[in-house]
């Protein structure tokens, strides 16, 4: 009999995206600490693998002004995930950092100090920054083609791992008798020299718990499956169904051999969101009223303007969509947006949505309710672990990045009700194995 796939599990910390209900009764702060461990905390009574921040670096504008119909701002990274370190003891510890915007030292330096205050614990969401919006924040500037964006983060990545590998982790003696500290005296020395960077110097920081922190990659294009195939440890994917996971899942663990790594090096986890409840049918109803929590009518409305690039201020969402096509063009209201890039087609976007809307009789903010919608796993909780399950056990990933709609509480009900289903048929831990990340994904030491 083969033995079933062990499912990994994340918990996003939600902020900075659309899936958050901050208006629900249920809904706390998205800043204060206290969110941030509750959230942690109980990942990690669940025994979940690791804990993820997103990162928000601008904050998000339409027609010039800041779009508050969503969470505003994200703390920074390293002090909210330094500070976790304390407060949890086994749970992975992963933030987004950006390749564009920031030099190879400095991130280096911070992981691998985070990686010691964590015992091993830290993991580094690489991304690429495709917008001079974002970028104007910064002294460079945002803009690079998609071919230099790929290659200066794969320099950036090989740079900070050859800062981590500048110490082999057996230099500190420590020898109080000898009053000898170092066993080589040319600990953390590197020079690196490329189009990209020019470093030479000493690495401050000895070789962390896990050699390097786990490497995680979330870009779709060629570029990013051929880049997380040559250097991740995990790839945070958009595909969670069954016919859209398998064929990245074959993809991307098929471009492995070509760098000389085998499949298990590589941990694929969709980003997934739930709603549980006690039948199916009752689970379904909480979903419906979750999107219209999601999509009310004044998103409707400013998710309309970012497709047709133009002000609808004045416009009525339970009417019908906008009768003249949209604004196509570079100057955008809504820049710096996903779904700048989403619709490069914008004219056939808005066909589509309207076939859609006549078919099905729909208004403008039904459209949106159902262009946008999220709800990975709708369902009770035997029906929500059943679903887990079948898709890890089908290679269609290896587990799930779970992103509750609600901050902090969102994932008790979760924690409490689907990982017990899922142990009880052995497919995932009742205890951690190990103390660091690279234990728990079951990853080599570098």
């Amino acid at each position: 009999m083969t033995t079933p796939k062990q499912i990994h599990l994340a918990a996003h910390f939600p902020g900075v995206n659309n899936t958050t209900v901050w208006s629900d009764p249920a809904a706390g702060s998205h800043i204060e600490f206290s969110s941030f461990v509750k959230l942690a905390q109980t990942a990690e009574r669940a025994k979940f693998d690791f804990f993820f921040l997103a990162e928000g670096l601008r904050l998000r504008e339409q027609n010039g002004l800041i779009y508050d119909l969503d969470v505003v701002g994200r703390p920074d990274t390293f002090t909210v995930l330094s500070a976790l370190a304390a407060v949890t003891e086994r749970l992975g510890l992963a933030g987004t950092i950006n390749s564009t915007f920031n030099e190879p030292f400095e991130v280096a330096r911070q992981f691998a100090t985070l990686d010691h205050l964590s015992a091993g614990r830290a993991a580094w969401n690489v991304v690429t920054s495709w917008d001079a919006f974002t970028g104007e924040n910064f002294r460079r500037g945002g803009f690079l083609p998609q071919d230099q964006r790929y290659s200066r983060a794969e320099t950036f990545l090989r740079t900070a791992w050859e800062l981590f590998d500048s110490w082999r982790g057996d230099e500190v003696l420590a020898d109080k008798a000898s009053g000898r500290f170092l066993s080589d005296a040319n600990a953390g020395a590197f020079s690196h020299h490329d189009q990209h960077f020019t470093i030479d110097g000493r690495f401050p920081v000895p070789r962390g718990p896990q050699g390097r922190p786990v490497t995680i990659q979330a870009g779709d294009s060629e570029e990013g499956r051929e880049f997380a195939a040559a250097t991740a440890d995990a790839i945070f994917s958009r595909y969670g169904t069954l016919e859209t996971g398998q064929p990245f899942y074959r993809d991307v663990k098929g471009r492995l051999a070509k760098y000389g790594r085998t499949p298990e090096q590589l941990v694929i986890l969709p980003a997934a969101t739930f709603v549980l409840g006690d039948t199916d049918a009752d689970a379904h109803e909480k979903a419906h009223e979750v999107r219209l929590q999601q999509v009310s009518e004044q998103t409707a409305v400013k998710f309309l303007e970012q497709l047709w690039n133009t002000d609808l201020s004045g416009y009525d969402p339970n009417g019908p969509l906008p009768a003249a096509d949209p604004a196509v063009g570079d100057d955008l209201i809504s820049k710096g947006r996903a779904s700048v890039r989403m619709y490069r087609d914008p004219l056939a976007t808005a066909k589509e949505w309207r076939q859609l809307a006549e078919a099905k009789n729909l208004t403008a903010r039904e459209v949106v309710v159902e262009v946008t919608g999220r709800q990975t796993f709708i369902g009770s909780p035997a029906t929500v672990a059943t679903a887990i399950n079948d898709l890890v056990q089908n290679d269609a990933a290896d587990g799930f990045i779970l992103v509750p709609h609600v901050t902090p509480g969102g994932l008790d009900e979760f924690a409490d009700t689907v990982v017990p289903l899922l142990q009880d048929r052995g497919v995932f831990r009742t205890e951690y194995s190990g103390p660091t990340l690279r234990d728990h994904l079951g990853l080599p030491t570098p």
